[in-house]
């Protein structure tokens, strides 16, 4: 039985009268359970039909006591209702979404959908997009019932009313949870989205004059009358003045609704790790110069690729705490780095799955080599950024100076701690960094000396100084410079990152 009261007939009454479905009838009686948009649309019609038709008794009378005071109480409309004006194809409110699309039918051409994505979850979550019309449509009917509940003493919010969103839920996903055999809850990883359609749209029209100021085009809008926009209008505009433009109740449509096709979407998944970089030939991410490619592969994608393939997703987001040059390579524990993979259609990997992936991918090149692989959250990606300005790095570089030099030459390098550098933009990367001064500390230096021309050196700097540029000066552009500091022309012929001093992600047990 529904949970319908003495006080809902006429309103049913009226709905019906006008044409509107079995399911928006309920909607607008603000019948709130759930498991009455589950029956079928032909026992609900039925049971409606034959509400209508009874006469008022004694018992119900003394129900509606119970719930308003007896100047309160509405008087039953006994006016018949007409198979003519009942039996209108296509509901004037819903446009056919709560009548043609909650039988298995359909739910089960929902899921099939779904299955042919070849998605992995155990829960999902069900979003629903409808018409923009829709919306006008139902302002229409509420000010139609409105002046019902008016007349009887009574008031009947807009926010009252049962959403044709969660009518539709409340009707269908059970039905699918069960096809798919996943629970449907309300925040999930993976989503199913339900679209609909509707041809006619001049129901919006008439808003766009009498409030144009909440219609505004948009570059990336197709259209002016957004959801958001036509919400907006029917909060602004006055149930007079649309009264004036529009009819109450609405009029009925001449075509039903339309349903997209069904789309899945799963929330990114977040891996994060350390690599390794052992070649001096291998860029972090591909290397493209004036549109043209220029070496072949990259750390990002020797590390991606086995993530896509085992997570099933469509794209990929590569972030490290640093950048280092094609030519300089990656030792210690290596550079903190971070994958955000895009709609996997495969989440679920335990700690085993993943050290076979970690695996997989330290053997398919002997360029990189990755630790400490990990899904980590969204909001643990921060953390690889947090402090950049004061995490440190350690560096060896291997030095040429143009005037000869022995062992004592150096030794004054070591007793400079903190050292306060200024460094412009460098040359080699104005092209893609904006033109600046940065101010950057010189940690402690070390070294060893080689021969006459040739020493290592040895920083540990402030992460985000450009080491080539402190060595040979870059025209003047950082200072001071090694080459002010030993009074010669000195080049870097070769740089290895040694530590990147950042406590993530947290270390895994081997």
């Amino acid at each position: 039985m529904l949970s319908l009261k003495e006080k809902d007939r006429p309103i049913v009454r009226k709905l019906l009268c006008a044409g509107c479905c079995a399911r928006c009838v309920l909607r607008f009686c603000c019948v709130g359970t759930s498991s009455a948009y589950r029956r079928s649309y032909q026992d609900l019609r039925k049971e409606l039909l034959a509400f209508i038709s009874e006469e008022s008794s004694p018992q119900s009378l003394s129900e509606e006591k119970t719930d308003a005071p007896p100047n309160k109480r509405m008087r039953i409309d006994e006016d018949p209702v007409t198979p003519a004006q009942t039996d209108s194809d296509i509901c004037p409110v819903c446009l056919g979404v709560l009548q043609d699309f909650c039988d298995p039918t359909f739910t089960k051409q929902v899921s099939d959908a779904v299955k042919k994505q070849q998605y992995e979850f155990d829960s999902l979550v069900l979003t629903v997009s409808l018409p923009t019309q829709m919306s006008v449509r139902e302002h229409s009917c509420w000010l139609h019932v409105k002046k019902e509940v008016r007349e009887k003493s009574m008031c009947l919010g807009k926010e009252d009313v049962i959403q044709v969103k969660d009518a539709f839920k409340w009707a269908v996903q059970g039905k699918i949870g069960q096809e798919l055999g996943a629970a449907v809850v309300a925040n999930c990883p993976c989503e199913v989205s339900v679209g609909f359609i509707h041809p006619e749209t001049e129901d919006c029209h008439f808003l766009a004059n009498t409030c144009p100021d909440c219609f505004k085009p948009t570059k990336n809008k197709a259209s002016i009358f957004t959801r958001m926009a036509v919400v907006k209008a029917l909060e602004k505009i006055s149930e007079e003045k649309f009264s004036r433009h529009y009819v109450c109740p609405p009029k009925t449509a001449n075509t039903r609704c339309t349903a997209l096709d069904t789309t899945c979407l799963h929330t990114s998944i977040f891996i994060a790790g350390r690599y390794s970089k052992f070649s001096r030939e291998l860029p972090q991410t591909p290397w493209v110069i004036d549109g043209e490619r220029r070496m072949h592969g990259s750390v990002e994608e020797l590390i991606a690729a086995p993530l896509l393939s085992s997570f099933r997703a469509d794209g990929f987001n590569f972030s490290s705490s640093g950048r280092e040059d094609v030519d300089v390579r990656t030792l210690g524990n290596g550079q903190p780095f971070a994958v955000e993979l895009l709609n996997p259609h495969r989440a679920k990997f335990n700690r085993n799955e993943i050290k076979q992936l970690q695996e997989k991918i330290n053997q398919s090149s002997d360029k990189i080599r990755v630790r400490d692989l990990q899904i980590i959250t969204r909001e643990a990606t921060s953390r690889m950024k947090e402090g950049e300005e004061k995490k440190t790095k350690t560096y060896s570089a291997f030095i040429w100076t143009q005037k000869a030099i022995d062992s004592t030459d150096l030794e004054f390098l070591a007793n400079i701690k903190d050292l306060r550098i200024a460094q412009k933009t460098p040359l080699r990367v104005l092209h893609r960094r904006p033109l600046a001064v940065r101010q950057r500390l010189i940690h402690s230096m070390s070294t060893i000396y080689l021969d006459k021309h040739h020493f290592t050196l040895k920083l540990c700097t402030q992460a985000g100084t450009y080491i080539k540029e402190f060595v040979h000066g870059d025209f003047g552009r950082t200072i001071p410079n090694l080459c002010d500091l030993m009074k010669t022309d000195a080049d870097i012929l070769e740089l290895d990152v040694e530590s990147v001093d950042v406590d993530w992600p947290p270390a895994l047990p081997d």
